[in-house]
């Protein structure tokens, strides 16, 4: 036993110098920081903080604790015990088995980990218990303090229905709809047709886009009162809805707050979060392309209103749904940490983590709001272990077997709490970090995501890197026309990657037959030595053939030096680099243009997979004689789907509304899983009759997983 703790003493260490919080991984806060630091004005806070969270927020707030100069305590469930959070802590309490009712929102075990570690505060980050008001009351009652507002404003602004009734008497802009709670699917139905479709359901507790619908008329408002019902008990433990009206096509702009105890509060500009799916933020920015001045000031003082209206004290986020005219309206205030604080922070220069600190600790706010700048752009994409191909990201689970962070970059933060050899599981979260570039001006903080997001190396889960860089280089986004419907008007069939014209497409042609030749070469020497190959290959020109999807392309190459000069579909390409085999990046330029290229696996048989403008192709290259002998290989018949399902994504089965020898119709419900929190309602294809079900409610599936079978 003493040998097992010298081991995880002599890790933590390690992790600590590797970690240590001036790095460039993750800052707490942008190195352009222009404001005092507690630490500098010498202020006394705390001496120890528990951290009632898990994953890259945990680890947010741990660099600025560190910074500080306070000592902090993980929580953490059984299977996160070796994760990031945990090594990075100065003391770790496990709190329960993995799902979150039984470590991250088992209260009563966070309450002992806290008197049994002798934690001053407690910072909750988001999500999980950062805004339960009994979770505060009964830390006050210990004698410990909460790093967040008091229970009565997290009463006041976490339940929707209260927070817009108050925020109609404090003269805040509110969207028109019924601020009672809907009982029943009925009652909801008779409330939108006096409404007006379309409307929006949602759970009166909680945010982050769980149990929230649109409806547009009255099966689909049955539908979403069924399924927002579910999924807000799954999420927040209230089944309370509300409807209001949903304003098409609006942009989702958000103002960030800062309060102390003395009635002193400051707007820290805004936060534009249009770009979404499910309701969920996928990248954001500050500020917003679409505020004028006299905008953002009308919406930063109505939001500081709102703030003195319940005493606020402590960071918060104040969110408005903003038409194409610039009329804004409430939407809710988060009382607590945002996930896209970094861009306020890159923007403002202040460290939100530790003004929260100080404020929960009594001081007063050292800024006045004419000392609030803006102060360049910053944009955050959220990388997420998901399969953008599949409703814009449905969870992938995994082992991350590589993993790089693109933080060789300059102006480039990455918050993340995973590492190499991370995994990735069905019970929390998928995110895997918040990349965050800053410029002086915005087409630089977009320029440097491009290049992060090409740079940023992924194994072992798939993710939704193809989605982000194809979000951040559309004409749309970076003129600045968008509004929360951007990926279902831009991608109305479904995302498919990057499609290739003509030039992107030669471009890649060129690079992978660039990468085949070096790699064959190479093959043929060993120690520097020529070795007997079955191939043999010219030393200066080649005629190949590459299969790229449908199509069947036919290049030649002739090689000088590192250069390649390839002549393909009716265009030359000249790519060089230096075709390190051995490395996963591969910097390459491009008819002078430099690119980045990611290789992912390389075979003898000619095929290559590559990440290209941050999708994956696959390509397969051969001699000409090899390609006329493979058109007589006979094709993989592919799977009759209509007459099965599976499930897209891994998660627990939450119903199944069918039985063997059931009828049912095209599109009828035939089971519901759920993964990560939200529910999905999978459907039959065509009409026929159930041959067989494999799944039951409560059990775990795996994507691919056959669920029900028809006739």
């Amino acid at each position: 036993m003493a040998v097992y703790r010298q081991a995880v003493l002599l890790d933590r260490l390690l992790f600590a110098v590797k970690y240590a919080p001036c790095q460039s991984r993750g800052c707490a806060v942008d190195p352009r920081a222009q404001y005092s630091t507690a630490a500098s004005l010498n202020e006394k806070t705390f001496d120890k903080i528990l951290i009632a969270n898990r994953g890259e927020i945990a680890c947010r707030v741990m660099k600025t604790c560190k910074k500080m100069g306070i000592q902090t305590v993980a929580v953490h469930s059984d299977v996160d015990s070796s994760a990031v959070h945990v090594k990075m802590a100065d003391e770790a309490v496990c709190v329960g088995p993995a799902p979150t009712n039984k470590s991250y929102l088992n209260m009563e075990a966070i309450l002992e980990a806290i008197r049994h570690t002798g934690a001053q505060a407690v910072h909750p980050g988001y999500g999980f218990l950062s805004e339960n008001k009994e979770f505060a009351k009964r830390l006050v009652a210990d004698g410990v303090t909460f790093i967040g507002p008091d229970t009565h404003a997290i009463q006041a602004m976490g339940d929707k229905i209260e927070s817009k009734l108050i925020a109609k008497a404090a003269k805040v802009n509110t969207i028109p709809g019924f601020d009672g709670v809907v009982k029943t699917a009925e009652e909801a139905v008779k409330i939108a047709q006096q409404i007006g479709y379309p409307v929006m359901i949602k759970a009166s507790a909680g945010g982050g886009g769980k149990g929230m619908r649109i409806a547009w008329n009255d099966e689909e408002t049955r539908e979403g009162f069924r399924f927002s019902s579910q999924e807000a008990a799954s999420s927040f433990g209230d089944d309370r809805l509300l409807i209001e009206k949903y304003i098409d096509n609006p942009r989702h702009i958000e103002i960030q707050v800062l309060a102390d105890k003395h009635g002193n509060a400051l707007w820290l500009n805004e936060r534009e979060c249009s770009i979404q799916r499910r309701n969920q933020k996928v990248v954001e920015e500050a500020p917003s392309t679409f505020l004028d001045p006299d905008t953002r000031r009308a919406m930063g003082e109505q939001a500081v209103q709102l703030a003195k209206a319940v005493k606020y004290s402590s960071a918060g986020t104040v969110e408005f749904l903003v038409d194409s005219k610039k009329n804004f309206y409430f939407l809710e205030m988060n009382t607590r940490l945002q996930v896209e604080h970094p861009i306020t922070e890159c923007i403002t220069g202040l460290d939100l983590v530790e003004q929260m600190i100080r404020v929960a600790k009594g001081y007063r706010l050292q800024h006045e709001q004419k000392d609030i700048p803006i102060n360049g752009w910053a944009i955050e994409s959220r990388v997420y272990a998901e399969d953008p191909y599949k409703s814009f990201g449905l969870p992938s689970i995994g082992r991350l077997s590589q993993y790089q962070e693109p933080l060789n970059l300059s102006n480039v933060r990455v918050d993340s709490g995973i590492e190499e050899g991370s995994d990735i599981s069905i019970y929390y979260d998928p995110m895997i970090s918040k990349l965050v570039t800053f410029g002086s001006t915005r087409a630089e903080a977009l320029a440097r995501m491009e290049d992060a997001l090409d740079s940023y190396v992924i194994r072992g889960v798939t993710h939704n890197i193809p989605l982000l860089r194809e979000i951040i280089t559309h004409p749309r986004f970076i003129s600045g026309d968008i509004s929360t419907n951007f990926l279902p008007e831009v991608y109305p069939d479904g995302f498919k990657g990057h499609q290739l014209d003509v030039e992107s497409r030669r471009e890649l042609l060129a690079a992978a037959v660039a990468l085949y030749i070096t790699s064959q070469l190479r093959s043929q020497k060993i120690l520097g030595d020529l070795r007997v190959s079955s191939a043999p290959m010219e030393s200066s020109c080649w005629e190949l053939c590459v299969e790229l999807g449908e199509g069947q392309h036919h290049v030649h190459v002739i090689k000088s030096g590192n250069v390649y000069t390839v002549e393909a579909d009716g265009g030359k390409v000249e790519v060089c680099g230096q075709w390190n085999l051995a490395s996963t990046l591969l910097p390459i330029t491009v008819n002078g243009a430099d690119r980045m290229l990611q290789c992912l696996s390389r075979e003898a048989s000619g095929t290559l997979v590559l990440q290209y403008m941050g999708t994956l192709f696959k390509l397969q290259i051969l001699s000409k004689r090899a390609a006329e002998l493979n058109s007589y290989m006979p094709e993989k018949v592919s799977e009759d789907t209509s007459s099965i399902l599976r499930s897209p994504m891994p998660g627990t089965v939450v119903a199944v509304s069918v039985k063997p020898g059931d009828t049912v119709a095209e599109g009828q419900e035939i089971c519901v899983i759920e993964a990560m929190k939200m529910q999905n309602s999978l459907t039959a294809a065509k009409p026929a009759k159930v041959k067989s079900v494999h799944c039951k409610a409560g059990e775990t599936v795996g994507e691919g997983d056959l669920l029900v079978e028809l006739e």
